[in-house]
């Protein structure tokens, strides 16, 4: 039996337990104290990993797919600064009269483009060049004529055939401002505007000044013409009429006015146009389709069509292959066809002198535009 009265020995193991009892306690969740901190929201003090970059994720779905479809565009134009420095130039650059434009653009083969009036009287100011590794246009003393768009490209050529390479290529629309000169100047006093019912129409008045305001007015009756949804102004382009009528016909100018100083554009008549677009309409008739030997003889080509469309005209006649002599003239002119409605009237005329058997047969005559050609014929016998 056990002794009683006496103090009892604590196994080793329940010791342990006592002893490791108050650490536990101070360790069990239980009621926050004042001195707790505030429970952590989810996510924080999560251990990021230093010094790594993750990629970006695209967003799923259609918004992934459209940027994906974008093809990427990069500008291969620069301009050439002082002291050698260079800048991609901005969509619209103003410039002084009198500077020197020196452009740049990537590529062992670039096209460029700028303002027609500089092509058309084959100005030396322009120089266009190719070096090894990139285009180069240089315009010295420009001028306010100089104003428009210098856009370049790089050409991809395989074998005799190139094409343009669309992501490859750079423009810029520059302002060159020149005192006295708020509008680009035009090459003649007056202008002719051909109205369209199926294009749009342009007075070309454009501005030297982007910050320029310019309004357009009609001469007679004397009045302010309204910008609204069917006219309106584009400095690069002038006034636009989206949707030309007749009752847009008339003499108008624009007036533009820059820090206090106003100047007035040239004139120009605006006609609207009769003939629709498409291939020449062309008609045929020969002063006799029976001539006697020794008779004179004249053939008649003549094209109704818009007045800005100009005409070819082409013959095939029976003494052409014997070289027979005989005289070809065209000409054209404007024909007011009522209502204010005009068209280009348009003939070639061709005369045979000393007919001859040998010149009897069919006179075919071509007619040809851009937008096509038309072949009319008649026939002429011996009497």
């Amino acid at each position: 039996m056990p002794r009683s009265g006496g103090p009892r020995l604590v196994p080793p193991l329940l010791l342990l337990l006592l002893l490791l009892l108050p650490e536990a306690l101070s360790t069990a969740p239980g009621p926050a104290s004042a001195k707790t901190k505030r429970p952590k929201e989810p996510g924080e003090n999560k251990i990021k990993p230093a010094n790594k970059r993750g990629k970006p994720t695209a967003a799923p779905g259609k918004d992934r797919d459209s940027v994906a479809a974008v093809p990427k565009t990069s500008s291969i134009m620069m301009q050439v600064m002082e002291k050698g420095r260079f800048q991609k130039p901005a969509a619209t650059l103003s410039l002084t009269a009198g500077q020197t434009l020196e452009l740049r653009c990537k590529g062992n083969k670039v096209g460029w483009s700028y303002p027609e009036y500089l092509n058309t009287f084959k100005d030396s100011r322009l120089s266009v060049k190719q070096h090894d590794r990139y285009g180069q246009l240089i315009l010295v003393n420009a001028t306010a004529a100089d104003t428009g768009e210098y856009s370049c490209w790089l050409q991809v050529c395989t074998g005799y055939v190139c094409r343009k390479d669309e992501a490859k290529a750079g423009a810029t629309y520059i302002f060159f401002t020149e005192k006295g000169e708020l509008f680009v100047p035009s090459p003649s006093y007056f202008g002719v505007v051909y109205l369209n019912p199926d294009r749009e129409a342009i007075v070309p008045c454009r501005v030297t000044v982007p910050s320029a305001k310019v309004t357009l007015h009609q001469e007679f009756p004397a009045k302010q013409i309204q910008s609204n949804g069917s006219i309106v102004y584009d400095m690069k382009r002038g006034f636009v009429y989206l949707h030309p009528q007749p009752d847009h016909q008339g003499v108008v100018y624009c007036r533009a006015e820059a820090h206090g100083a106003p100047q007035i554009s040239i004139k120009y008549q605006l006609l609207y146009v009769e003939v629709p677009s498409g291939p020449p309409s062309t008609t045929i008739v020969a002063s006799s389709n029976r001539v006697s030997g020794g008779d004179d003889i004249t053939v008649l080509c003549t094209v109704l069509g818009e007045p800005d469309v100009e005409v070819e005209f082409r013959w095939i006649y029976p003494g052409l292959q014997d070289e027979r002599p005989v005289t070809i003239q065209d000409t054209w002119r404007l024909v007011s066809r009522g209502l204010g409605r005009t068209t280009r009237l348009s003939q070639s005329v061709l005369t045979l002198q000393d007919f001859e058997t040998i010149d009897a047969g069919y006179y075919m005559c071509t007619a040809q535009n851009p937008r096509g050609q038309t072949t009319v014929a008649t026939i002429v016998q011996s009497a």
